[in-house]
């Protein structure tokens, strides 16, 4: 009855420790056979946006996300002030494109995305990563020259332990 007894507590402890149960916005190393995975805990808070400048006309983009009940990740909006090379200047089916006081906001209809990868450039223009009032570096936080899958995810206590807290570093 006792070694029963020890074998469930064991049981326990381990679904504990390896049973995802953190949502987090995570950001994992791909082209790489040894992963590290970089994480936002995920708070009440479901909409963050990604801010970086653009290379060729060195102006600010802006794009607003928001994460839905079912993990994906909802493209709200993108504000950007030039419509030079790479930025859209009209707008695609299930899209609006407004200017007004010299900014483009482009929004977008419904564009779901279960994750999408992110290349770190080496250049040193701004990546910042702004969730809860919060801007975080992804240029300091992450690895110059490094591509990362961005996704939402449910993380175990085993992969909290092994990855990168993007509020600890």
């Amino acid at each position: 009855m006792k070694n029963k007894i020890i074998i469930v507590l064991i049981m326990i402890t381990f679904s504990f420790i390896f049973i995802p149960f953190v949502p987090a916005l995570s950001f994992t190393e791909t082209r790489t056979e040894l992963p590290i995975t970089h994480y936002l805990p995920l708070k009440k808070e479901k909409e963050f946006q990604i801010i970086f400048t653009h290379t060729i006309h060195k102006t600010d983009v802006i794009e607003n996300y928001r994460v839905l009940n079912n993990k994906e990740i909802l493209l709200l909006t993108m504000e950007y002030s030039d419509v030079a090379i790479g930025m859209p200047s009209y707008a695609e089916e299930g899209q609006t494109l407004v200017y007004k006081d010299g900014l483009y906001t482009l929004s977008y209809a419904h564009e779901a995305l279960p994750s999408f990868t992110m290349f770190v450039g080496d250049v040193e223009d701004q990546l910042f990563l702004q969730y809860q009032k919060k801007k975080y570096n992804l240029k300091v936080k992450l690895e110059k020259g490094k591509s990362y899958l961005f996704e939402v995810k449910k993380l175990s206590l085993f992969d909290i332990a092994r990855g990168v807290n993007l509020n600890e570093q």
